[in-house]
């Protein structure tokens, strides 16, 4: 069932783990080149230190734990690999398109896609899993901005370009830096986190997305459209 109106005058979309399920994909691939550099470790360990934050704004770590230069060259090799494996392997979020095409109706279409991701990189995972239409025109990068998240500027240049203020704006974030660059922008936030196997895994993942001050849990897209109602 449709929802008339939101009590939101825009709705801003973080990219990767909200409309995409591409964190095991992107940090898969960069589990395997830091190996080849000499940094090992987990998928786990390299999501838990990578999500949510750009690769190029990790310089200083990465250049200290493998020993090696970070250069351009690398960056763009990163860039190409992880492509080619989104391009094989990606999906979208459980009932994203759904949940999507109901906020674009009740907002009228006063949406945003705001990620801390290179544009290339969200606007082909857009178009992989049929999303593009809903944000084409409104797809922001934290590339692109002073700064990315945790900082606010990607989310504010975002309801800038709606022409609405930040502070009437949800945010639809799930990591604990998406939260941070969201809260700071003044927006309310909600966090999605779907159940998970590790139920220690899920708790630290609650408690750090609470702690970064995401306003609302949620653990299906379903269950948004009405949340944003409320």
């Amino acid at each position: 069932m449709d929802i008339e109106t939101l009590n939101y005058e825009a709705v801003l979309f973080d990219c990767d783990g909200v409309l995409v399920d591409s964190e095991p994909i992107t940090n898969g691939v960069l589990r395997d080149m830091l190996e080849e550099r000499g940094w090992s470790m987990t998928q786990e360990e390299c999501e838990a230190r990578f999500i949510g934050r750009a690769v190029r704004e990790q310089r200083a770590e990465i250049e200290a734990r493998t020993g090696q230069p970070f250069t351009e060259e690398w960056l763009q090799s990163f860039y190409l690999r992880r492509n080619a494996a989104l391009e094989a392997r990606l999906t979208a979020i459980a009932h994203i398109h759904d949940t999507v095409a109901r906020v674009h109706r009740a907002c009228g279409g006063r949406m945003a896609c705001a990620s801390g991701a290179d544009r290339g990189k969200v606007e082909l995972q857009l178009r992989k899993v049929g999303l593009y239409d809903y944000f084409e025109g409104r797809i922001f990068s934290g590339h692109e901005t002073p700064r990315s998240k945790p900082h606010p500027d990607v989310y504010l240049a975002a309801a800038a370009a709606l022409g609405v203020a930040a502070q009437a704006c949800a945010v639809v974030e799930d990591t604990q830096a998406g939260v941070q660059a969201g809260v700071a922008a003044g927006a309310r936030v909600f966090a999605y986190l779907p159940p998970q196997a590790d139920p220690a895994r899920h708790d630290a993942q609650r408690d750090a997305l609470l702690r970064a001050g995401a306003a609302q849990l949620f653990g299906d897209m379903r269950e948004l459209p009405a949340l944003l109602a409320r």
